[in-house]
């Protein structure tokens, strides 16, 4: 029997791939969106389910008929006057309990690399805190830790189209940056394994550096890197913690924490950060610089 896969996240970068490749295997997938003007980007899906997963009452059933459910449900930027644990939390914890009620077979949340190593950061106290309502729940779970989406990377590229980069200290912590549709075979790989827990990257492990080579060469543009003492970083994060309420300075402290950071995962994938920027450029900007 076709197991059948709610994708609650449809419309965002990873839950697209999502139904993309759950339905290259043959699953069948309704997707979660927020209102009827999202339609559009899951035309894929079987069927859809118009939803907000901070309001209750209007995901009741989303999980009726179910076999699995994927949440790539998270924010970013704290905006619409929502926190990340009226999103990241307390959403998600809506979407658990439909799952519960209904005994769904397995739950999948994907939350970002070294989230149980950073919960100081006001967005993982949100995204951890829901994993550890996950593994109370009792229902079969699967937690994904992606390393930063190759559309993550997009900043360095808008950064270097001036012809400089600015980096914080040298230059040299790493990362291994994921594309979206290499994530979505992972994911989906992991939601049919065995294994409950694991991080993941991309397949290429790059120095802040080398990523800012990487984008600027994408433009043509010759090689030039500012370097920033990291004792201003600090500072940074110490004044928005300081002057700025956490909706403010939330974003800022997970991207200037992360900076400091090796953030290293298992290689997996075959799409390489380089084409991508590569392709950003001649996608956007046809002309080049």
């Amino acid at each position: 029997m076709t197991k059948r896969v709610l994708v609650a996240g449809a419309t965002g970068y990873l839950g697209g791939e999502l139904v993309k490749e759950l339905k290259a295997r043959g699953y069948w997938v309704r997707a979660l969106i927020r209102n009827s003007s999202q339609h559009d980007k899951v035309v894929l899906a079987d069927e859809v389910f118009i939803g907000e997963i901070t309001t209750p009452q209007s995901i009741r059933g989303v999980t009726h008929t179910i076999d699995y459910v994927f949440s790539t449900i998270g924010i970013t930027r704290q905006k619409e006057g929502m926190t990340y644990m009226d999103v990241d939390y307390q959403g998600n914890l809506n979407l658990l309990h439909e799952a519960c009620i209904t005994d769904v077979e397995r739950f999948l949340y994907v939350s970002a690399i070294n989230g149980d190593k950073l919960r100081h950061l006001k967005i993982f106290q949100a995204k951890e805190g829901f994993v550890d309502k996950l593994k109370e729940s009792g229902l079969d779970y699967r937690v994904i830790r992606p390393n930063g989406f190759f559309s993550d990377m997009r900043d360095f590229l808008e950064m270097a189209k001036s012809g400089r980069v600015y980096l914080f200290g040298k230059g040299d912590k790493k990362l291994n940056p994921i594309d979206g549709c290499d994530l979505a075979k992972v994911c989906i790989d992991k939601m049919e394994g065995t294994e409950r827990e694991c991080s993941v990257g991309g397949p290429d492990i790059v120095s802040h550096r080398e990523l800012a080579l990487l984008a600027l060469n994408a433009w043509g543009k010759e090689e030039k890197i500012t370097y920033i003492p990291d004792c201003i970083r600090i500072c940074i994060i110490k004044l928005l913690r300081l002057f700025t309420s956490s909706k403010t300075y939330g974003p800022y402290e997970f991207f200037l924490t992360a900076m400091a950071e090796n953030n290293i995962a298992p290689c997996y994938g075959d799409r390489h950060l380089k084409d991508f920027f590569n392709e950003e450029v001649y996608r956007y900007f046809p002309s080049g610089n």
